[in-house]
């Protein structure tokens, strides 16, 4: 519980370091704007004595916004996704990063920097995990979707908090993973059986990007949700913080870290950390 309550504290405590800064006024239109980078690492060894195992690996990512702002209307979209493989001499590749999201958020001005809001979230993977030899998960299982009205505090693309108090969130999972399971158990929620599960509960989704020096981005994400039906008190959390320190236009050092904690999927936190040379290239 504690860790959760530093999580929620980092996000409004930035947003209470940075409440004096001046508004940017959103431009009309269409605003698009991404970025391609690709993480590569590679080790080798020819009769070293202190040993070492030849190793070559490599991340694929995108990160894609795509925005509209009219008079009281503002609707941001942004696609998230990344996959990694690595190969390590004599065996063979295993896949080291996997994500694919899409956030569509629309909002109408109610006064001041608050909206009236409503979203969208949809989750998944690109390809399957095994954990020795044994399927654990595909494409679209599981899958996740989020939706519903609130209430968003904008102000500025880059500084922005949604409170979405009535969200529904639908989680979808093959059947081949559940006809098997023992009474009792579950997958990613889903019950032995079945191939959904419906939860009703409160989401807050907070975003704050900002440049910390010249050349050196920040970009923090940061997702709560409650489900009022099953265990009201065990907040999930997935906060992201993507790090990207130019060299010069075609090459950064990328450093991309996430916390997950989903009761449903493990019970413990879920940590992943990408640290890499990257090349690339903004759209």
């Amino acid at each position: 519980m504690m860790k959760k309550i530093v999580a929620i504290a980092m996000l409004f405590g930035t947003l209470v370091v940075n409440a004096q800064e001046k508004k940017e006024e959103p431009k009309e239109g269409w605003k698009r704007g991404g970025n391609i980078s690709f993480l590569f690492n590679q080790s080798a060894f020819n009769n070293w004595l202190a040993g070492g195992v030849n190793n070559i690996s490599g991340t694929l990512g995108i990160n894609y916004d795509f925005n509209y702002a009219k008079g009281d209307w503002t609707w941001d979209n942004k696609i998230i996704a990344s996959y990694g493989l690595t190969k390590i001499k004599n065996e063979g590749a295993k896949k080291t990063d996997d994500r694919f999201e899409f956030n569509s958020l629309a909002g109408k001005k109610a006064s001041g920097n608050w909206y009236y809001s409503a979203f969208f979230n949809f989750k998944t993977q690109m390809s399957s995990t095994y954990n020795e030899g044994v399927q654990q998960s595909h494409f679209f299982s599981p899958a996740y979707f989020q939706f519903g009205p609130g209430m968003l505090w904008k102000k500025s693309e880059n500084l922005k908090v949604n409170f979405a108090p009535a969200t529904s969130k639908l989680i979808i999972v093959d059947n081949q993973f559940t006809a098997g399971l023992p009474a009792g158990a579950s997958y990613f929620g889903v019950k032995p059986g079945e191939t959904t599960r419906y939860e009703l509960g409160a989401a807050i989704n907070g975003y704050y990007k900002i440049n910390i020096m010249e050349n050196v981005s920040v970009e923090n994400i940061l997702n709560l949700y409650s489900n009022y039906l099953d265990e009201a008190q065990n907040v999930d959390i997935d906060y992201t913080v993507n790090v990207v320190m130019k060299i010069n236009k075609y090459l950064s050092a990328n450093l991309a870290l996430q916390a997950i904690y989903d009761d449903n999927a493990y019970e413990g936190f879920q940590t992943r950390e990408i640290f890499g040379l990257g090349v690339n290239y903004n759209f």
